[in-house]
Protein backbone atom coordinates (compact mmCIF):
# COMPACT_ATOMS: atom_id res chain seq x y z
CA UNK A 1 0.00 0.00 0.00
CA UNK A 2 1.03 3.45 -0.54
CA UNK A 3 1.83 5.09 2.60
CA UNK A 4 0.62 8.10 3.32
CA UNK A 5 1.28 11.14 6.01
CA UNK A 6 -1.31 13.88 6.80
CA UNK A 7 -0.17 17.10 8.25
CA UNK A 8 -2.96 19.61 9.70
CA UNK A 9 -4.73 21.75 12.23
CA UNK A 10 -5.79 18.36 13.48
CA UNK A 11 -7.12 17.11 16.39
CA UNK A 12 -7.97 20.07 18.29
CA UNK A 13 -11.64 19.25 17.29
CA UNK A 14 -12.33 22.22 14.96
CA UNK A 15 -15.57 21.38 12.95
CA UNK A 16 -14.24 23.05 9.56
CA UNK A 17 -10.92 21.06 10.26
CA UNK A 18 -12.31 18.07 10.69
CA UNK A 19 -14.58 18.24 8.19
CA UNK A 20 -11.99 18.50 5.73
CA UNK A 21 -10.05 15.35 7.33
CA UNK A 22 -13.24 13.43 7.29
CA UNK A 23 -13.24 13.60 3.26
CA UNK A 24 -9.90 13.21 2.49
CA UNK A 25 -9.70 10.45 5.02
CA UNK A 26 -12.56 8.69 2.98
CA UNK A 27 -11.45 9.52 -0.44
CA UNK A 28 -7.49 8.18 0.56
CA UNK A 29 -9.55 4.88 1.99
CA UNK A 30 -11.40 4.53 -1.42
CA UNK A 31 -8.38 4.15 -3.52
CA UNK A 32 -6.17 2.07 -1.03
CA UNK A 33 -4.03 4.46 0.91
CA UNK A 34 -2.03 3.52 4.60
CA UNK A 35 -2.81 6.34 5.98
CA UNK A 36 -1.02 8.17 9.20
CA UNK A 37 -2.67 11.62 10.50
CA UNK A 38 -0.26 14.41 12.83
CA UNK A 39 -2.88 15.56 15.50
CA UNK A 40 -2.57 17.08 18.76
CA UNK A 41 -5.10 14.37 20.28
CA UNK A 42 -4.08 11.04 18.18
CA UNK A 43 -6.15 8.82 20.61
CA UNK A 44 -9.53 10.93 19.16
CA UNK A 45 -8.10 11.13 15.82
CA UNK A 46 -7.45 7.63 15.55
CA UNK A 47 -10.71 6.27 16.91
CA UNK A 48 -12.60 8.82 14.80
CA UNK A 49 -11.16 8.01 11.64
CA UNK A 50 -9.87 4.63 12.19
CA UNK A 51 -6.49 5.41 10.89
CA UNK A 52 -2.81 5.47 11.96
CA UNK A 53 -2.28 8.71 14.50
CA UNK A 54 0.82 10.24 16.11
CA UNK A 55 1.31 13.76 18.26
CA UNK A 56 1.71 16.30 16.34
CA UNK A 57 4.99 17.39 18.28
CA UNK A 58 6.25 13.90 18.87
CA UNK A 59 9.69 15.17 17.18
CA UNK A 60 10.47 11.63 16.92
CA UNK A 61 7.82 9.69 15.69
CA UNK A 62 6.74 12.71 13.08
CA UNK A 63 10.33 12.10 11.79
CA UNK A 64 9.81 8.45 11.58
CA UNK A 65 6.56 8.50 9.94
CA UNK A 66 7.73 10.80 7.56
CA UNK A 67 10.54 8.30 6.69
CA UNK A 68 8.52 5.60 6.20
CA UNK A 69 6.14 7.18 3.98
CA UNK A 70 5.91 7.60 0.18
CA UNK A 71 3.54 11.00 0.36
CA UNK A 72 3.19 13.61 2.48
CA UNK A 73 0.22 15.85 2.12
CA UNK A 74 0.35 19.52 4.08
CA UNK A 75 -3.87 20.62 4.47
CA UNK A 76 -6.08 21.37 3.86
CA UNK A 77 -7.42 24.51 5.83
CA UNK A 78 -5.07 28.17 6.49
CA UNK A 79 -2.14 26.38 7.77
CA UNK A 80 0.74 29.01 5.80
CA UNK A 81 0.03 32.30 7.30
CA UNK A 82 1.45 33.88 10.76
CA UNK A 83 -1.67 35.95 11.05
CA UNK A 84 -2.38 33.51 13.57
CA UNK A 85 0.69 32.77 14.86
CA UNK A 86 4.45 32.75 13.54
CA UNK A 87 4.54 29.40 15.15
CA UNK A 88 2.30 27.85 13.76
CA UNK A 89 3.18 28.36 10.57
CA UNK A 90 7.33 27.76 11.42
CA UNK A 91 5.68 24.02 12.23
CA UNK A 92 4.09 23.66 9.15
CA UNK A 93 6.86 24.89 7.23
CA UNK A 94 9.31 22.74 9.00
CA UNK A 95 6.43 19.30 8.04
CA UNK A 96 7.28 20.24 4.79
CA UNK A 97 10.68 20.83 5.06
CA UNK A 98 11.06 17.46 6.07
CA UNK A 99 9.36 15.79 3.52
CA UNK A 100 10.97 17.37 1.20
CA UNK A 101 14.80 16.52 3.29
CA UNK A 102 13.58 12.75 2.85
CA UNK A 103 12.99 13.00 -0.73
CA UNK A 104 9.09 12.35 -0.50
CA UNK A 105 6.27 13.55 -2.82
CA UNK A 106 4.62 16.85 -0.97
CA UNK A 107 1.44 17.75 -1.80
CA UNK A 108 -0.30 21.20 -0.75
CA UNK A 109 -3.81 20.55 -0.42
CA UNK A 110 -6.42 23.04 -0.91
CA UNK A 111 -5.15 25.48 1.09
CA UNK A 112 -5.55 29.37 1.37
CA UNK A 113 -1.69 30.37 1.74
CA UNK A 114 -0.83 33.80 3.55
CA UNK A 115 -1.19 36.47 4.91
CA UNK A 116 2.87 36.20 5.52
CA UNK A 117 3.53 39.50 7.10
CA UNK A 118 6.95 37.84 8.49
CA UNK A 119 9.25 38.34 4.58
CA UNK A 120 11.53 36.19 6.11
CA UNK A 121 9.18 33.60 6.73
CA UNK A 122 7.28 34.40 3.50
CA UNK A 123 10.67 34.00 1.42
CA UNK A 124 11.38 30.31 3.10
CA UNK A 125 7.82 29.31 2.27
CA UNK A 126 7.72 30.01 -0.80
CA UNK A 127 11.37 28.26 -1.69
CA UNK A 128 10.05 25.13 0.16
CA UNK A 129 6.60 25.17 -1.85
CA UNK A 130 8.59 25.52 -5.71
CA UNK A 131 10.01 22.03 -4.62
CA UNK A 132 6.91 20.36 -3.64
CA UNK A 133 5.27 17.91 -5.83
CA UNK A 134 2.03 19.24 -6.22
CA UNK A 135 0.51 22.56 -4.63
CA UNK A 136 -3.24 23.41 -4.82
CA UNK A 137 -5.10 25.81 -3.42
CA UNK A 138 -8.60 27.00 -2.62
CA UNK A 139 -9.30 30.81 -3.54
CA UNK A 140 -7.19 33.13 -6.44
CA UNK A 141 -5.64 35.30 -3.96
CA UNK A 142 -3.66 32.40 -2.87
CA UNK A 143 -3.18 31.66 -6.33
CA UNK A 144 -1.68 34.89 -7.45
CA UNK A 145 0.64 35.59 -4.26
CA UNK A 146 2.34 32.09 -5.33
CA UNK A 147 2.63 33.58 -8.75
CA UNK A 148 4.05 36.35 -8.19
CA UNK A 149 6.45 34.08 -6.34
CA UNK A 150 7.33 31.59 -8.87
CA UNK A 151 5.99 28.77 -7.32
CA UNK A 152 3.28 26.97 -9.61
CA UNK A 153 -0.10 26.09 -8.31
CA UNK A 154 -3.86 24.96 -9.36
CA UNK A 155 -6.73 26.29 -8.08
CA UNK A 156 -9.45 24.25 -6.22
CA UNK A 157 -12.84 24.40 -4.74
CA UNK A 158 -12.68 23.60 -1.42
CA UNK A 159 -12.79 19.92 -0.19
CA UNK A 160 -16.10 20.42 1.48
CA UNK A 161 -18.33 21.05 -1.57
CA UNK A 162 -17.74 17.76 -2.25
CA UNK A 163 -19.42 16.32 1.36
CA UNK A 164 -22.64 14.62 0.68
CA UNK A 165 -25.24 16.71 2.83
CA UNK A 166 -28.57 16.47 0.94
CA UNK A 167 -31.69 18.77 1.90
CA UNK A 168 -33.65 18.37 4.49
CA UNK A 169 -37.18 19.50 5.18
CA UNK A 170 -36.39 22.87 7.03
CA UNK A 171 -37.31 23.01 10.46
CA UNK A 172 -38.66 26.04 12.40
CA UNK A 173 -35.53 26.91 13.52
CA UNK A 174 -32.49 29.96 13.17
CA UNK A 175 -29.28 29.07 13.41
CA UNK A 176 -26.29 31.35 14.79
CA UNK A 177 -22.93 30.32 14.64
CA UNK A 178 -20.15 32.65 16.07
CA UNK A 179 -16.46 32.55 17.15
CA UNK A 180 -13.89 34.58 19.26
CA UNK A 181 -11.49 36.46 17.15
CA UNK A 182 -9.34 39.67 17.60
CA UNK A 183 -12.09 42.09 16.05
CA UNK A 184 -15.14 40.04 17.83
CA UNK A 185 -17.17 43.16 19.99
CA UNK A 186 -20.08 43.74 22.01
CA UNK A 187 -21.58 46.24 19.77
CA UNK A 188 -21.74 43.33 17.31
CA UNK A 189 -23.48 40.70 19.37
CA UNK A 190 -26.17 43.55 20.70
CA UNK A 191 -27.21 44.34 17.36
CA UNK A 192 -27.42 40.62 16.39
CA UNK A 193 -29.37 39.27 19.30
CA UNK A 194 -31.65 42.35 18.68
CA UNK A 195 -31.94 41.53 14.80
CA UNK A 196 -33.04 38.03 15.82
CA UNK A 197 -35.11 38.64 18.62
CA UNK A 198 -37.28 41.52 16.46
CA UNK A 199 -36.98 38.92 13.45
CA UNK A 200 -36.86 35.46 14.29
CA UNK A 201 -38.69 35.20 18.10
CA UNK A 202 -41.26 32.54 16.91
CA UNK A 203 -38.56 30.25 16.17
CA UNK A 204 -35.77 27.84 17.93
CA UNK A 205 -32.54 29.40 18.13
CA UNK A 206 -29.49 26.96 17.77
CA UNK A 207 -26.56 28.29 18.53
CA UNK A 208 -23.37 26.65 17.41
CA UNK A 209 -20.16 25.47 19.01
CA UNK A 210 -17.80 24.45 16.50
CA UNK A 211 -14.66 24.59 18.43
CA UNK A 212 -15.00 24.93 22.00
CA UNK A 213 -12.22 26.60 22.96
CA UNK A 214 -13.03 29.72 20.36
CA UNK A 215 -16.88 29.32 20.10
CA UNK A 216 -18.35 28.65 23.82
CA UNK A 217 -17.86 31.82 25.57
CA UNK A 218 -19.26 34.09 22.82
CA UNK A 219 -21.99 31.63 21.77
CA UNK A 220 -23.42 31.30 25.91
CA UNK A 221 -22.68 35.28 26.02
CA UNK A 222 -24.91 36.00 22.97
CA UNK A 223 -27.59 33.24 24.58
CA UNK A 224 -27.73 35.49 27.44
CA UNK A 225 -27.80 38.87 25.74
CA UNK A 226 -30.68 37.26 23.63
CA UNK A 227 -32.13 36.18 26.44
CA UNK A 228 -32.27 39.49 27.86
CA UNK A 229 -33.62 41.05 25.14
CA UNK A 230 -36.52 38.28 25.15
CA UNK A 231 -36.40 35.97 27.88
CA UNK A 232 -39.24 33.79 26.34
CA UNK A 233 -37.53 33.02 23.08
CA UNK A 234 -36.67 29.47 22.61
CA UNK A 235 -32.26 28.80 22.58
CA UNK A 236 -30.13 25.79 22.34
CA UNK A 237 -26.51 25.59 22.17
CA UNK A 238 -25.38 23.13 19.67
CA UNK A 239 -21.70 21.15 19.79
CA UNK A 240 -22.48 17.77 18.17
CA UNK A 241 -24.39 16.39 15.03
CA UNK A 242 -23.55 19.40 13.17
CA UNK A 243 -23.79 19.29 9.66
CA UNK A 244 -27.50 17.21 10.51
CA UNK A 245 -28.65 19.98 12.44
CA UNK A 246 -27.64 22.56 10.12
CA UNK A 247 -28.85 20.92 6.96
CA UNK A 248 -32.44 21.22 8.91
CA UNK A 249 -32.39 25.24 9.20
CA UNK A 250 -34.20 27.09 8.00
CA UNK A 251 -31.80 30.68 8.20
CA UNK A 252 -28.25 30.63 8.95
CA UNK A 253 -26.33 33.41 10.39
CA UNK A 254 -22.82 32.51 10.78
CA UNK A 255 -18.90 33.19 10.95
CA UNK A 256 -16.93 29.97 10.22
CA UNK A 257 -16.58 29.47 6.58
CA UNK A 258 -17.67 25.81 6.86
CA UNK A 259 -20.49 26.06 8.94
CA UNK A 260 -21.40 28.62 5.99
CA UNK A 261 -20.68 26.27 3.45
CA UNK A 262 -22.61 23.17 4.38
CA UNK A 263 -25.54 25.75 4.99
CA UNK A 264 -24.98 26.76 1.80
CA UNK A 265 -25.49 23.12 0.64
CA UNK A 266 -28.01 22.40 1.97
CA UNK A 267 -29.97 25.14 0.85
CA UNK A 268 -30.44 27.06 3.77
CA UNK A 269 -31.06 30.70 3.52
CA UNK A 270 -27.65 32.26 4.73
CA UNK A 271 -25.92 35.46 5.85
CA UNK A 272 -22.01 35.59 6.44
CA UNK A 273 -20.15 37.57 9.21
CA UNK A 274 -17.59 39.15 7.72
CA UNK A 275 -14.42 38.10 10.00
CA UNK A 276 -11.99 36.89 7.31
CA UNK A 277 -11.64 37.59 3.66
CA UNK A 278 -12.12 33.81 2.93
CA UNK A 279 -15.80 34.18 4.25
CA UNK A 280 -16.07 37.53 2.28
CA UNK A 281 -15.06 35.82 -0.77
CA UNK A 282 -17.71 32.70 -0.27
CA UNK A 283 -20.66 35.17 0.59
CA UNK A 284 -19.69 36.95 -2.45
CA UNK A 285 -19.62 33.96 -4.70
CA UNK A 286 -22.79 32.55 -3.25
CA UNK A 287 -24.38 35.87 -3.53
CA UNK A 288 -25.44 35.77 0.24
CA UNK A 289 -25.83 38.96 2.37
CA UNK A 290 -22.97 40.03 4.86
CA UNK A 291 -22.36 41.67 8.00
CA UNK A 292 -19.44 43.68 8.89
CA UNK A 293 -17.77 43.14 12.19
CA UNK A 294 -18.78 46.83 12.82
CA UNK A 295 -22.45 45.72 12.53
CA UNK A 296 -22.74 48.90 10.90
CA UNK A 297 -25.61 48.35 8.13
CA UNK A 298 -29.12 48.27 7.94
CA UNK A 299 -30.41 44.93 9.37
CA UNK A 300 -33.88 45.76 8.10
CA UNK A 301 -32.85 45.93 4.53
CA UNK A 302 -30.28 43.00 5.59
CA UNK A 303 -33.56 41.01 6.74
CA UNK A 304 -34.93 41.40 3.32
CA UNK A 305 -32.17 40.13 1.39
CA UNK A 306 -32.19 37.14 4.08
CA UNK A 307 -35.75 36.35 3.55
CA UNK A 308 -35.61 36.77 -0.43
CA UNK A 309 -32.95 34.67 -0.50
CA UNK A 310 -33.73 31.31 -3.09
CA UNK A 311 -32.62 28.18 -1.00
CA UNK A 312 -32.94 26.00 -4.96
CA UNK A 313 -29.88 29.02 -6.16
CA UNK A 314 -27.86 28.03 -3.58
CA UNK A 315 -27.94 24.73 -3.99
CA UNK A 316 -27.63 25.47 -7.88
CA UNK A 317 -24.28 27.01 -6.77
CA UNK A 318 -22.97 24.32 -4.50
CA UNK A 319 -23.76 22.07 -7.34
CA UNK A 320 -21.67 24.25 -9.66
CA UNK A 321 -18.16 23.01 -7.59
CA UNK A 322 -16.81 20.03 -7.86
CA UNK A 323 -13.50 18.54 -6.25
CA UNK A 324 -11.49 17.41 -8.46
CA UNK A 325 -9.68 14.44 -7.12
CA UNK A 326 -7.88 12.86 -10.18
CA UNK A 327 -4.78 15.41 -9.72
CA UNK A 328 -4.57 13.90 -6.74
CA UNK A 329 -5.29 10.27 -7.49
CA UNK A 330 -2.73 10.45 -10.15
CA UNK A 331 0.25 10.88 -7.54
CA UNK A 332 -0.74 7.54 -5.74
CA UNK A 333 -1.26 5.43 -9.03
CA UNK A 334 2.12 6.11 -10.17
CA UNK A 335 3.65 5.56 -6.66
CA UNK A 336 2.50 2.30 -6.85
Amino acid sequence: MVKTVISGYYGFKNFGDEAILSVLVEHLKKIGVDITVFSSDPDFTSKMYKVNSVKSFDLFKVVKSIAKSDILISGGGSLLQDVTSLKSLVYYSSIIALGLLFNKKVVIFAQGIGPINNNFAEYIVMNLLKFATLVTVRDELSLKLLDTNKVRAKIVCDPIYSLNVGRKYPENSVGIQLRDFKTMNLNLLNKLATFVANHFSDKKIEIFSLQQSLDMDVSRKFEVILHSIKPEINTEIVTDNIVERISKLEYMIGMRFHALLVAIKSGVKTCAINYDIKVEKLAADASIPIIPMSADIDFEELYSKLHNLSGEKLLEFAASKSFDWSIFDELFVISK
